[in-house]
C-alpha cells in the first residue's frame, strides 16, 4: 500500500531448513523383507500410473513426470515376480468368473478392479511388521533401490534416469550420503594405480 519506503521483510533471514537424513534399507533387511513378501499376492507390486481418489472415486492419472514409465530393463528377479503375478491373477480371474472386470491391470483386486490404495498400504504395514521393519514406508523401497545401485558403483546418471529425476543434481542432493564412500574408493583406486597404497 506504499505506506513504508521499503520492504522490511527483505531484511529478515529465515531459518535454514535442515535436510533430514532418511534411514536407508540395508541389503540384509531387504532380503528379510523379500522373504516375508514371498507368496503374498502383492509381492511384486509396481505402478505405471498413479491411482488417486477424486470426487468421482478412484481414477488413474499419469505419473508426476513423463520419465517414469516402466522400461523393459527388468532383471531376472523382477521378471520371475511378474510371471508369478500373472499366474496368481489368472487363478483369481477364474475364481471370480463373470464378476471379473477386465481393466488390463497387472495388479487388480480379486474381482479385477483397481485396488483400494488404503488396502495396499495396510497390507504393506502388516508385511513390514512381520519383517521387523516397522519404520519402513512403501516409498522407502524406491530410496533403497537407488542407494543399492549407487553402493554397487552404478553411475549417478544411470540412477537418475531409472528414478525419473529431471536433473542429476536432484539425484545427487537426495542420495549424496552414498557418494562419499564412492569418492574414497576412487581415491584408493588412484593410490593403487600409482603404487602408493598404504603410504597415506
Amino acid at each position: 500500500m506504499d505506506l513504508v519506503p521499503r520492504n522490511v521483510a527483505k531484511a529478515a533471514k529465515p531459518p535454514a531448513l535442515g535436510r533430514t537424513e532418511r534411514r536407508a534399507l540395508t541389503p540384509e533387511e531387504a532380503k528379510t523383507l523379500l522373504s516375508v513378501l514371498t507368496g503374498d499376492r502383492l509381492e511384486s507390486l509396481f505402478v505405471r500410473q498413479t491411482l488417486q481418489r477424486t470426487d468421482h472415486g478412484l481414477e488413474f492419472v499419469p505419473p508426476k513426470t513423463h520419465r517414469r514409465p516402466v522400461r523393459c530393463r527388468c532383471r531376472l528377479l523382477a521378471v520371475r515376480a511378474l510371471e508369478a503375478q500373472r499366474v496368481r491373477q489368472a487363478k483369481e480371474r477364474l475364481a471370480a468368473g463373470e464378476v471379473w472386470s477386465d481393466l488390463g491391470l497387472v495388479f487388480a483386486s480379486t474381482i479385477g478392479t483397481a485396488m483400494e490404495p488404503r488396502n495396499v498400504n495396510r497390507r504393506f504395514e502388516q508385511l513390514r511388521a512381520a519383517a521387523g521393519l516397522d519404520w519402513l514406508h512403501l516409498h522407502d523401497l524406491r530410496h533403497a533401490f537407488a542407494t543399492f545401485l549407487l553402493d554397487q558403483g552404478e553411475e549417478l546418471r544411470t540412477v537418475m534416469e531409472l528414478l525419473g529425476h529431471s536433473t542429476i543434481r536432484m539425484t545427487a542432493d537426495t542420495y549424496g550420503h552414498v557418494l562419499p564412500a564412492r569418492a574414497r574408493q576412487a581415491a584408493s583406486a588412484i593410490d593403487r594405480i600409482l603404487g602408493q597404497e598404504g603410504t597415506a
